[in-house]
């Protein structure tokens, strides 16, 4: 085939289609194929009603689709299909948030939201901005049916091992930071790490995330040894939280069985994001986030809100960074001071500013994963409800043993959420409780109470 450019000029309104592969391993040989043809393809979270928000794709524009099968097919790579995007009319379907007091100009958002249309940065702000009661009902009413749409009812519960406190870098907002000398410092063995595992395996949960500070004590082959271990010996998925490593490094933790990868921007806004982190550059964090998505990583980013001069505009870029980057798991929470740092007198961020962010973020992103954070959990005792009520959908309990878990100081005053705290977050909120929950390993809620409620997604 003859090479030519394809990198036609996109607007918001131009029909699209996706690729969909057997595998990951497939997936991204067919990306780096497409590419080399100069292809304009990204890769992101696969659309709902095509797969899960848990897997990828790769999306082209659709006047391209017999081009690209060409291409595909003259290949051995495995794949499932091409499928048109298909946008959807929810205007009749949501009568009852057009019959709210609300706005012209925020009902003419929303309604491009009903039509599957995309938003530009002055809409998204215009969504942000909400503050009356109306306005605030009509935002998480719709977010709420995208979610309903995209992941349906079943909360995700997730359980992080912090083993490490230790890190290198000097992030202003981060009680972890080298430079706080007041914090007792520890690192878990192979074997500690292994241990808390199999408490979380026999809750019944599927996915363990190992977070840590950036902590170059634990080698690419520790992580590796860790890594292999909790695959043979449990089989579970990994989500690794480790910062920034190198290529190489990513690439061996992928091949030893690392599923997903937690590498949060923070804040979209290069000015703001050298700010809070002194030793930290824009370019190189976002490289890194297209590293992981090139490596075929389930990737996961997020920011917090409510950070010293953050503004509207800067929270629409972080949801804007988001979606540029293919994102599909989104951790947003609000900005809790920590002890010992730069930032320790600055004021928390608002509950209300971050629940809007959450339900913008499903609202544009739409089929992806986004936690109800333990720092909403901190910030408020109701703050998970209230989360997935405005469009989250997963919730992570911390596990990390009781000795060590206050010394994990990102943010001071943290809600260690448990599995009981997790059910009784979801039922408040009139979610599904997963299947796979082994609930009788609940403490403080009496197993009956829950057994009415207790269905698969």
């Amino acid at each position: 085939m003859v090479l030519r450019d394809k990198f036609i000029k996109k607007d918001s309104s131009e029909e699209e289609s996706v690729l969909i592969c057997s595998s990951t391993h497939h997936m991204l040989q067919a990306d780096r194929l497409l590419r080399q043809h100069n292809f304009k393809v990204e890769l992101v979270p696969t659309p709902r009603g095509i797969g899960s928000a848990c897997t990828t794709a790769i999306r082209f524009a659709k006047n391209l689709k017999e081009e690209i099968k060409d291409v595909i097919m003259a290949t051995d790579i495995d794949w499932k299909g091409i499928y048109d995007i298909e946008k959807k009319n929810r205007l009749e379907d949501w009568k009852d948030i057009w019959n709210l007091e609300i706005n012209s100009k925020f009902s003419r958002v929303l309604k491009k939201i009903a039509k599957d249309e995309v938003l530009n940065i002055s809409e998204i702000k215009t969504l942000l901005k909400a503050n009356r009661e109306s306005e605030l009902e009509a935002l998480f009413l719709a977010a709420n049916r995208i979610r309903e749409e995209a992941v349906k009812d079943t909360v995700d519960v997730r359980a992080a091992i912090e083993f490490s406190n230790y890190c290198h870098k000097n992030c202003n907002y981060c009680g972890l930071r080298r430079e706080n000398k007041n914090l007792t410092r520890y690192r878990m063995t192979e074997d500690e790490i292994i241990k808390v595992t199999k408490e979380i395996y026999e809750l019944g949960i599927e996915t363990v995330i190992l977070q840590s500070g950036e902590d170059p004590w634990y080698t690419t082959d520790k992580i590796v040894k860790i890594i292999r271990r909790i695959k043979e010996e449990f089989g579970m998925k990994i989500t690794l939280s480790l910062g920034e490593r190198t290529k190489k490094e990513y690439k061996v933790f992928k091949e030893a069985g690392a599923d997903n990868y937690l590498l949060k921007i923070e804040a979209a806004n290069k000015d703001l994001f050298n700010q809070i982190h002194p030793d930290d550059n824009y370019e190189v964090r976002s490289k890194h986030t297209k590293w992981l998505k090139e490596l075929g990583y389930i990737t996961g980013s997020g920011g917090m809100i409510g950070l010293p001069s953050q503004s509207i505009e800067d929270l629409a870029k972080d949801i804007l960074f988001q979606k540029k980057y293919g994102i599909h798991m989104i951790g947003v929470g609000p900005f809790l001071p920590a002890n010992n740092t730069p930032y320790a007198e600055y004021k928390s961020g608002d509950l209300i500013t971050t629940l809007k962010v959450v339900a913008v973020m499903r609202l544009v992103c739409q089929n992806v994963f986004i936690p109800a954070t333990t720092a909403i959990a901190s910030l408020d005792s109701e703050g998970q409800e209230k989360a997935l009520e405005s469009g989250a959908n997963v919730i992570m309990l911390i596990m990390t043993p009781p000795q060590l878990r206050e010394n994990y100081e990102i943010y001071s005053n943290k809600n260690m959420v448990d599995l009981d705290w997790a059910v009784e977050s979801i039922m408040a909120a009139n979610r599904k409780i997963p299947e796979y929950l082994n609930l009788d390993k609940l403490n403080r809620i009496d197993r009956s109470e829950v057994d009415a409620r207790y269905t698969t997604g």
